[in-house]
Protein backbone atom coordinates (compact mmCIF):
# COMPACT_ATOMS: atom_id res chain seq x y z
CA UNK A 1 0.00 0.00 0.00
CA UNK A 2 2.87 2.36 0.79
CA UNK A 3 4.49 1.64 -2.59
CA UNK A 4 1.17 2.32 -4.34
CA UNK A 5 0.75 5.73 -2.60
CA UNK A 6 4.32 6.64 -3.48
CA UNK A 7 3.73 5.73 -7.14
CA UNK A 8 0.54 7.84 -7.25
CA UNK A 9 2.37 10.84 -5.72
CA UNK A 10 5.16 10.58 -8.30
CA UNK A 11 2.60 10.27 -11.09
CA UNK A 12 0.71 13.37 -9.88
CA UNK A 13 3.94 15.35 -9.59
CA UNK A 14 4.85 14.43 -13.16
CA UNK A 15 1.39 15.56 -14.34
CA UNK A 16 1.81 18.91 -12.56
CA UNK A 17 5.23 19.46 -14.16
CA UNK A 18 3.88 18.53 -17.59
CA UNK A 19 0.88 20.85 -17.12
CA UNK A 20 3.15 23.72 -16.11
CA UNK A 21 5.43 23.11 -19.07
CA UNK A 22 2.40 22.98 -21.36
CA UNK A 23 1.12 26.28 -19.91
CA UNK A 24 4.51 27.90 -20.46
CA UNK A 25 4.59 26.60 -24.02
CA UNK A 26 1.05 27.79 -24.77
CA UNK A 27 1.01 31.06 -26.74
CA UNK A 28 -0.19 34.19 -25.00
CA UNK A 29 -3.70 35.22 -25.96
CA UNK A 30 -5.04 38.79 -26.05
CA UNK A 31 -8.56 38.40 -24.73
CA UNK A 32 -9.87 41.96 -24.57
CA UNK A 33 -8.90 45.64 -24.99
CA UNK A 34 -10.12 48.22 -22.50
CA UNK A 35 -9.38 51.94 -22.11
CA UNK A 36 -9.70 54.81 -19.65
CA UNK A 37 -9.51 58.52 -20.48
CA UNK A 38 -8.63 61.62 -18.44
CA UNK A 39 -7.72 65.14 -19.57
CA UNK A 40 -4.05 64.22 -18.99
CA UNK A 41 -3.73 60.74 -20.47
CA UNK A 42 -5.33 57.71 -22.10
CA UNK A 43 -4.71 54.26 -20.62
CA UNK A 44 -5.10 51.19 -22.84
CA UNK A 45 -5.29 47.79 -21.12
CA UNK A 46 -4.79 44.50 -22.99
CA UNK A 47 -6.20 41.62 -20.90
CA UNK A 48 -4.05 38.53 -21.67
CA UNK A 49 -3.51 34.96 -20.57
CA UNK A 50 0.18 35.80 -20.27
CA UNK A 51 2.28 38.83 -21.20
CA UNK A 52 5.28 38.02 -23.42
CA UNK A 53 8.19 40.30 -24.32
CA UNK A 54 7.19 43.07 -26.71
CA UNK A 55 8.66 45.72 -29.01
CA UNK A 56 7.36 49.31 -29.16
CA UNK A 57 7.85 51.76 -32.04
CA UNK A 58 6.42 55.29 -32.43
CA UNK A 59 5.95 56.14 -36.11
CA UNK A 60 5.57 59.72 -37.29
CA UNK A 61 4.00 59.24 -40.73
CA UNK A 62 1.36 58.07 -40.18
CA UNK A 63 1.37 59.06 -36.51
CA UNK A 64 0.87 55.81 -34.61
CA UNK A 65 2.27 53.59 -31.86
CA UNK A 66 3.05 49.98 -32.80
CA UNK A 67 3.41 47.15 -30.26
CA UNK A 68 4.58 43.77 -31.62
CA UNK A 69 4.53 40.58 -29.53
CA UNK A 70 4.33 36.79 -29.86
CA UNK A 71 0.65 36.12 -29.14
CA UNK A 72 -2.69 35.30 -30.65
CA UNK A 73 -5.87 37.30 -30.47
CA UNK A 74 -9.35 36.33 -29.35
CA UNK A 75 -12.33 37.39 -31.47
CA UNK A 76 -13.33 40.20 -29.09
CA UNK A 77 -9.80 41.61 -29.08
CA UNK A 78 -9.66 41.81 -32.88
CA UNK A 79 -12.41 44.42 -33.00
CA UNK A 80 -11.27 48.00 -33.53
CA UNK A 81 -11.74 50.22 -30.47
CA UNK A 82 -12.58 53.84 -31.37
CA UNK A 83 -11.80 56.53 -28.78
CA UNK A 84 -13.56 59.87 -28.80
CA UNK A 85 -10.35 61.64 -27.82
CA UNK A 86 -8.48 64.54 -29.46
CA UNK A 87 -5.14 62.76 -29.02
CA UNK A 88 -5.92 59.05 -29.55
CA UNK A 89 -8.08 58.02 -32.52
CA UNK A 90 -8.33 54.24 -32.21
CA UNK A 91 -6.58 51.00 -31.31
CA UNK A 92 -6.75 47.76 -33.25
CA UNK A 93 -5.12 44.34 -32.92
CA UNK A 94 -3.79 42.79 -36.13
CA UNK A 95 -2.48 39.28 -36.78
CA UNK A 96 1.03 39.89 -38.03
CA UNK A 97 2.08 36.36 -38.95
CA UNK A 98 1.87 32.91 -37.33
CA UNK A 99 1.76 33.40 -33.57
CA UNK A 100 2.38 37.16 -33.84
CA UNK A 101 0.09 40.13 -33.21
CA UNK A 102 0.53 43.86 -33.62
CA UNK A 103 -1.36 46.46 -31.63
CA UNK A 104 -1.80 49.60 -33.73
CA UNK A 105 -2.63 52.77 -31.77
CA UNK A 106 -3.63 55.50 -34.23
CA UNK A 107 -2.86 58.97 -32.90
CA UNK A 108 -4.30 62.37 -33.75
CA UNK A 109 -1.53 64.27 -31.95
CA UNK A 110 1.87 63.51 -30.45
CA UNK A 111 1.96 61.82 -27.04
CA UNK A 112 4.54 60.48 -24.64
CA UNK A 113 4.08 56.77 -23.99
CA UNK A 114 4.87 54.20 -21.33
CA UNK A 115 4.24 50.45 -21.87
CA UNK A 116 4.53 47.96 -19.02
CA UNK A 117 3.29 44.60 -17.68
CA UNK A 118 1.00 43.84 -14.77
CA UNK A 119 0.27 40.44 -13.24
CA UNK A 120 -2.62 38.77 -11.38
CA UNK A 121 -4.46 39.22 -13.69
CA UNK A 122 -2.06 39.45 -16.62
CA UNK A 123 -2.26 42.76 -18.50
CA UNK A 124 -0.23 44.81 -20.92
CA UNK A 125 -0.76 48.49 -20.07
CA UNK A 126 -0.13 51.41 -22.42
CA UNK A 127 -0.18 54.92 -20.92
CA UNK A 128 -0.41 57.72 -23.48
CA UNK A 129 0.43 61.11 -21.94
CA UNK A 130 -1.08 64.02 -23.81
CA UNK A 131 1.30 66.78 -24.84
CA UNK A 132 -0.56 70.06 -24.77
CA UNK A 133 0.01 73.67 -23.90
CA UNK A 134 -2.31 76.58 -23.27
CA UNK A 135 -1.01 80.08 -22.83
CA UNK A 136 -2.71 83.43 -22.30
CA UNK A 137 -1.23 86.86 -21.61
CA UNK A 138 -2.76 89.93 -20.04
CA UNK A 139 -1.36 93.39 -19.33
CA UNK A 140 -2.20 94.32 -15.75
CA UNK A 141 -0.67 97.78 -16.01
CA UNK A 142 1.83 99.26 -18.45
CA UNK A 143 5.01 97.46 -17.41
CA UNK A 144 3.30 94.59 -15.58
CA UNK A 145 2.24 91.54 -17.61
CA UNK A 146 0.54 88.38 -16.33
CA UNK A 147 0.81 85.07 -18.21
CA UNK A 148 -1.17 81.92 -17.46
CA UNK A 149 0.55 78.78 -18.72
CA UNK A 150 -0.91 75.27 -18.65
CA UNK A 151 1.43 72.57 -19.91
CA UNK A 152 1.25 68.79 -19.95
CA UNK A 153 4.08 66.78 -18.45
CA UNK A 154 4.63 63.00 -18.23
CA UNK A 155 3.79 63.22 -14.52
CA UNK A 156 0.63 65.32 -15.07
CA UNK A 157 -0.46 68.85 -15.95
CA UNK A 158 1.29 71.91 -14.54
CA UNK A 159 -0.32 75.33 -14.12
CA UNK A 160 2.01 78.33 -13.87
CA UNK A 161 1.23 81.97 -13.12
CA UNK A 162 3.90 84.37 -14.32
CA UNK A 163 4.34 88.09 -13.66
CA UNK A 164 6.84 90.03 -15.73
CA UNK A 165 7.58 93.43 -14.18
CA UNK A 166 9.53 96.20 -15.89
CA UNK A 167 11.21 98.46 -13.30
CA UNK A 168 11.72 101.07 -16.04
CA UNK A 169 7.94 101.48 -16.14
CA UNK A 170 7.98 102.77 -12.56
CA UNK A 171 7.51 99.61 -10.49
CA UNK A 172 9.60 98.17 -7.71
CA UNK A 173 9.47 95.31 -5.17
CA UNK A 174 8.65 95.79 -1.51
CA UNK A 175 8.61 93.24 1.33
CA UNK A 176 5.40 93.45 3.37
CA UNK A 177 4.87 92.22 6.93
CA UNK A 178 1.60 90.63 8.01
CA UNK A 179 -0.38 93.18 10.03
CA UNK A 180 2.60 95.51 9.74
CA UNK A 181 4.52 93.52 12.35
CA UNK A 182 6.68 90.39 12.62
CA UNK A 183 4.27 88.63 14.93
CA UNK A 184 0.94 87.43 13.58
CA UNK A 185 -0.31 86.15 10.23
CA UNK A 186 -2.40 87.65 7.43
CA UNK A 187 -3.67 86.63 3.99
CA UNK A 188 -1.72 87.71 0.94
CA UNK A 189 -4.76 89.47 -0.54
CA UNK A 190 -5.11 91.56 2.60
CA UNK A 191 -1.41 92.49 2.65
CA UNK A 192 -1.52 93.41 -1.04
CA UNK A 193 -4.52 95.67 -0.50
CA UNK A 194 -2.82 97.29 2.49
CA UNK A 195 0.05 98.63 0.36
CA UNK A 196 -2.07 99.16 -2.79
CA UNK A 197 0.08 96.71 -4.73
CA UNK A 198 -0.44 95.99 -8.39
CA UNK A 199 0.39 92.37 -7.56
CA UNK A 200 2.02 90.28 -4.86
CA UNK A 201 3.34 86.80 -4.12
CA UNK A 202 4.08 85.07 -0.84
CA UNK A 203 7.56 85.77 0.50
CA UNK A 204 9.97 84.11 2.92
CA UNK A 205 9.63 81.21 5.34
CA UNK A 206 7.93 81.92 8.66
CA UNK A 207 7.07 80.32 11.99
CA UNK A 208 3.52 79.62 13.17
CA UNK A 209 3.48 82.87 15.15
CA UNK A 210 4.59 84.85 12.10
CA UNK A 211 8.26 85.21 13.01
CA UNK A 212 10.37 85.35 9.88
CA UNK A 213 12.83 82.54 9.25
CA UNK A 214 15.68 84.28 7.47
CA UNK A 215 16.61 87.77 6.36
CA UNK A 216 14.26 90.69 5.94
CA UNK A 217 15.17 94.33 5.53
CA UNK A 218 12.60 97.09 5.02
CA UNK A 219 13.42 100.71 4.27
CA UNK A 220 17.04 100.23 5.27
CA UNK A 221 16.28 98.57 8.63
CA UNK A 222 16.97 94.92 9.37
CA UNK A 223 13.68 93.41 10.49
CA UNK A 224 14.84 89.79 10.79
CA UNK A 225 18.28 88.19 10.76
CA UNK A 226 19.29 84.86 9.18
CA UNK A 227 20.96 82.12 11.20
CA UNK A 228 22.25 80.37 8.05
CA UNK A 229 23.78 82.07 4.99
CA UNK A 230 20.92 81.53 2.59
CA UNK A 231 19.93 83.10 -0.72
CA UNK A 232 18.26 86.49 -0.57
CA UNK A 233 17.01 89.08 -3.03
CA UNK A 234 18.17 92.62 -2.44
CA UNK A 235 16.64 95.82 -3.83
CA UNK A 236 19.02 98.80 -4.03
CA UNK A 237 18.06 102.51 -3.94
CA UNK A 238 18.49 102.81 -7.71
CA UNK A 239 16.05 99.91 -8.27
CA UNK A 240 18.81 97.40 -9.06
CA UNK A 241 18.09 93.84 -7.91
CA UNK A 242 20.67 91.26 -6.84
CA UNK A 243 20.74 87.68 -5.50
CA UNK A 244 23.34 86.15 -3.20
CA UNK A 245 23.85 84.00 -0.13
CA UNK A 246 23.87 86.51 2.72
CA UNK A 247 25.19 86.30 6.29
CA UNK A 248 24.35 88.66 9.12
CA UNK A 249 26.47 89.79 12.03
CA UNK A 250 25.69 92.15 14.89
CA UNK A 251 27.05 93.30 18.22
CA UNK A 252 26.51 95.79 21.01
CA UNK A 253 29.44 97.98 22.08
CA UNK A 254 29.47 98.67 25.79
CA UNK A 255 31.79 100.82 27.83
CA UNK A 256 34.07 97.86 28.44
CA UNK A 257 33.82 95.80 25.25
CA UNK A 258 31.40 94.13 22.88
CA UNK A 259 28.64 91.54 23.19
CA UNK A 260 27.58 89.63 20.08
CA UNK A 261 23.94 89.83 19.01
CA UNK A 262 22.22 86.46 18.50
CA UNK A 263 19.40 87.69 16.31
CA UNK A 264 16.78 90.31 15.52
CA UNK A 265 13.03 90.16 16.25
CA UNK A 266 12.68 86.49 17.11
CA UNK A 267 12.06 84.44 20.26
CA UNK A 268 14.96 84.59 22.70
CA UNK A 269 16.78 81.34 23.49
CA UNK A 270 19.21 80.30 26.20
CA UNK A 271 22.28 82.54 26.59
CA UNK A 272 21.16 84.76 23.71
CA UNK A 273 21.07 88.51 23.16
CA UNK A 274 18.15 89.48 20.89
CA UNK A 275 17.44 92.93 19.46
CA UNK A 276 13.74 93.82 19.38
CA UNK A 277 12.59 96.76 17.26
CA UNK A 278 9.24 98.38 16.58
CA UNK A 279 8.70 95.94 13.71
CA UNK A 280 8.38 93.05 16.18
CA UNK A 281 5.20 94.13 17.94
CA UNK A 282 3.97 95.97 21.01
CA UNK A 283 6.27 94.11 23.45
CA UNK A 284 9.06 91.52 23.47
CA UNK A 285 6.85 88.68 24.74
CA UNK A 286 9.77 87.23 26.74
CA UNK A 287 9.70 85.58 30.17
CA UNK A 288 11.15 87.05 33.37
CA UNK A 289 14.37 84.99 33.30
CA UNK A 290 16.42 87.61 31.48
CA UNK A 291 17.40 91.24 31.55
CA UNK A 292 16.01 93.77 29.10
CA UNK A 293 17.39 97.21 28.26
CA UNK A 294 15.32 99.90 26.56
CA UNK A 295 17.61 101.89 24.28
CA UNK A 296 16.66 105.29 22.84
CA UNK A 297 17.57 106.49 19.35
CA UNK A 298 20.74 108.18 20.68
CA UNK A 299 21.93 104.90 22.25
CA UNK A 300 21.08 105.89 25.81
CA UNK A 301 19.56 103.25 28.13
CA UNK A 302 16.29 104.65 29.44
CA UNK A 303 14.92 101.66 31.38
CA UNK A 304 15.90 98.18 32.58
CA UNK A 305 13.46 95.31 33.14
CA UNK A 306 13.24 91.53 33.10
CA UNK A 307 10.70 90.40 30.51
CA UNK A 308 7.87 91.31 28.13
CA UNK A 309 9.11 94.87 27.88
CA UNK A 310 6.98 97.30 25.83
CA UNK A 311 8.63 98.52 22.61
CA UNK A 312 7.91 102.22 22.32
CA UNK A 313 8.26 104.37 19.21
CA UNK A 314 11.82 105.53 18.65
CA UNK A 315 13.31 102.91 20.99
CA UNK A 316 14.57 99.35 20.78
CA UNK A 317 14.95 96.64 23.42
CA UNK A 318 18.03 94.49 24.02
CA UNK A 319 16.89 91.23 25.65
CA UNK A 320 19.62 89.13 27.27
CA UNK A 321 19.55 85.70 28.89
CA UNK A 322 22.11 83.56 30.71
CA UNK A 323 25.68 84.19 29.55
CA UNK A 324 24.61 87.23 27.50
CA UNK A 325 22.80 88.69 30.51
CA UNK A 326 25.96 88.32 32.62
CA UNK A 327 27.95 90.15 29.94
CA UNK A 328 25.43 93.01 30.05
CA UNK A 329 25.02 93.07 33.85
CA UNK A 330 27.13 96.18 34.43
CA UNK A 331 24.84 98.45 32.40
CA UNK A 332 22.64 101.01 34.14
CA UNK A 333 20.10 103.63 33.14
CA UNK A 334 21.85 106.53 31.43
CA UNK A 335 24.67 104.45 29.95
CA UNK A 336 25.22 104.66 26.20
CA UNK A 337 25.56 101.63 23.94
CA UNK A 338 26.23 101.32 20.22
CA UNK A 339 24.30 98.68 18.25
CA UNK A 340 25.92 97.56 14.99
CA UNK A 341 24.65 95.21 12.30
CA UNK A 342 26.05 94.27 8.91
CA UNK A 343 25.15 92.13 5.92
CA UNK A 344 28.49 92.88 4.28
CA UNK A 345 29.08 95.03 1.23
CA UNK A 346 27.30 95.91 -0.97
CA UNK A 347 24.26 94.53 0.88
CA UNK A 348 24.50 97.08 3.66
CA UNK A 349 23.42 99.53 0.96
CA UNK A 350 20.17 97.73 0.10
CA UNK A 351 16.86 99.44 0.76
CA UNK A 352 14.93 96.16 0.99
CA UNK A 353 16.02 92.53 1.23
CA UNK A 354 14.19 89.24 1.62
CA UNK A 355 15.78 85.86 2.25
CA UNK A 356 14.42 82.40 1.43
CA UNK A 357 16.29 80.05 -0.94
CA UNK A 358 17.74 77.99 -2.30
CA UNK A 359 19.21 79.61 -5.41
CA UNK A 360 17.77 78.16 -8.62
CA UNK A 361 19.59 79.90 -11.47
CA UNK A 362 22.89 81.79 -11.51
CA UNK A 363 24.31 83.62 -14.52
CA UNK A 364 21.90 81.80 -16.82
CA UNK A 365 22.73 78.27 -15.59
CA UNK A 366 20.80 76.01 -13.24
CA UNK A 367 22.49 76.39 -9.85
CA UNK A 368 20.83 74.61 -6.93
CA UNK A 369 22.21 75.35 -3.46
CA UNK A 370 19.88 73.05 -1.53
CA UNK A 371 22.58 71.22 0.43
CA UNK A 372 24.89 74.16 1.12
CA UNK A 373 21.94 76.14 2.48
CA UNK A 374 20.89 73.16 4.64
CA UNK A 375 17.35 72.71 3.35
CA UNK A 376 15.50 69.54 4.35
CA UNK A 377 12.86 67.47 2.61
CA UNK A 378 10.10 69.90 3.65
CA UNK A 379 11.47 72.31 1.03
CA UNK A 380 13.54 70.11 -1.27
CA UNK A 381 11.47 66.93 -1.39
CA UNK A 382 9.24 65.95 -4.32
CA UNK A 383 6.83 67.92 -6.46
CA UNK A 384 4.99 70.72 -4.71
CA UNK A 385 3.49 74.15 -5.25
CA UNK A 386 6.40 76.56 -5.78
CA UNK A 387 7.00 80.31 -5.76
CA UNK A 388 10.14 81.88 -7.24
CA UNK A 389 11.61 85.22 -8.22
CA UNK A 390 14.03 85.83 -11.06
CA UNK A 391 15.71 88.55 -13.07
CA UNK A 392 15.99 88.51 -16.87
CA UNK A 393 19.01 89.60 -18.87
CA UNK A 394 17.31 92.89 -19.77
CA UNK A 395 16.52 93.68 -16.14
CA UNK A 396 12.88 92.62 -15.91
CA UNK A 397 11.59 90.90 -12.76
CA UNK A 398 9.96 87.46 -12.94
CA UNK A 399 7.55 86.42 -10.18
CA UNK A 400 6.31 82.86 -10.72
CA UNK A 401 3.81 80.67 -8.85
CA UNK A 402 3.25 77.04 -9.85
CA UNK A 403 0.18 75.26 -8.47
CA UNK A 404 0.62 71.74 -7.10
CA UNK A 405 -0.72 68.86 -5.01
CA UNK A 406 -3.96 68.74 -7.02
CA UNK A 407 -5.27 66.85 -10.02
CA UNK A 408 -5.27 69.98 -12.18
CA UNK A 409 -1.59 70.73 -11.47
CA UNK A 410 1.05 68.34 -10.17
CA UNK A 411 3.59 70.94 -9.05
CA UNK A 412 7.35 70.87 -9.69
CA UNK A 413 10.51 69.69 -7.97
CA UNK A 414 13.17 72.29 -7.17
CA UNK A 415 15.18 71.15 -10.19
CA UNK A 416 12.13 71.36 -12.45
CA UNK A 417 11.40 74.83 -11.06
CA UNK A 418 14.97 75.89 -11.78
CA UNK A 419 14.70 74.62 -15.35
CA UNK A 420 11.38 76.42 -15.77
CA UNK A 421 12.82 79.72 -14.51
CA UNK A 422 15.72 79.28 -16.91
CA UNK A 423 13.26 78.63 -19.75
CA UNK A 424 11.40 81.84 -18.86
CA UNK A 425 14.64 83.76 -19.36
CA UNK A 426 15.91 84.17 -15.80
CA UNK A 427 19.60 84.99 -15.58
CA UNK A 428 19.35 84.64 -11.80
CA UNK A 429 16.52 83.16 -9.75
CA UNK A 430 15.76 81.99 -6.22
CA UNK A 431 13.09 79.91 -4.54
CA UNK A 432 10.62 81.50 -2.12
CA UNK A 433 8.34 79.78 0.40
CA UNK A 434 6.11 77.16 -1.23
CA UNK A 435 3.53 74.48 -0.49
CA UNK A 436 0.22 75.79 0.80
CA UNK A 437 1.76 79.27 1.07
CA UNK A 438 2.35 79.55 -2.71
CA UNK A 439 0.02 82.26 -3.94
CA UNK A 440 -0.27 85.12 -6.41
CA UNK A 441 -2.57 88.10 -6.04
CA UNK A 442 -3.29 90.64 -8.79
CA UNK A 443 -5.34 93.75 -8.01
CA UNK A 444 -6.15 92.20 -4.61
CA UNK A 445 -7.64 89.03 -6.17
CA UNK A 446 -6.17 85.53 -5.80
CA UNK A 447 -5.14 84.33 -9.27
CA UNK A 448 -3.88 80.79 -8.61
CA UNK A 449 -5.39 77.84 -6.72
CA UNK A 450 -3.61 77.40 -3.35
CA UNK A 451 -3.19 73.73 -2.44
CA UNK A 452 -5.01 74.20 0.89
CA UNK A 453 -8.16 74.98 -1.11
CA UNK A 454 -8.20 78.50 0.35
CA UNK A 455 -5.84 81.33 1.21
CA UNK A 456 -3.35 80.43 3.90
CA UNK A 457 -2.44 83.19 6.34
CA UNK A 458 1.27 83.86 5.93
CA UNK A 459 3.95 85.89 7.67
CA UNK A 460 5.02 88.19 4.85
CA UNK A 461 4.78 88.98 1.16
CA UNK A 462 6.70 90.44 -1.76
CA UNK A 463 4.64 93.17 -3.43
CA UNK A 464 4.89 94.95 -6.78
CA UNK A 465 4.28 98.62 -6.06
CA UNK A 466 4.34 101.77 -8.16
CA UNK A 467 7.13 104.26 -7.61
CA UNK A 468 10.90 104.44 -7.54
CA UNK A 469 13.11 103.78 -4.53
CA UNK A 470 15.38 106.67 -5.44
CA UNK A 471 14.73 109.71 -3.27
Amino acid sequence: MTKLCRSISIFLAVLIILAAASAEAAPAVVQKIRFHQTPEKVRLVFDMTAVPEFDVVLEQDPLRLLIDMPATAGKEALRQVVLNDPFVASVQLQENGPGLVRAVVNLNMTVNHKVFKLAKPNRLVVDLFKLYEQKSEQQIKPGVTYTYWLRSQPFGPVKAHILLVDPKAGFTLQPVLSNGAVQGLETLASMSAGVRAAAAVNGSYFALNGEIIGLMKIDGEIVSSPTIARTAVGIFPDGRIAFDQISWRGDVELGGGKVALSGVNRSRGDDELILYTGYFGAATGTNNYGAEYVVAADGRITAIGQGNTPISAGSVVLSAHGAAARDMAGLKVGDIVTIRQTLGQPWDGTTHALGAGPMLVKEGSVYLTTKTEEFGSDVAGGRAPRTAIGLTKDGKILLVVVDGRQAASAGLTLLEMALFMQELGAEDAMNLDGGGSSEMVINDKVINRPSDGRERKVGNALAVVAGSLAK
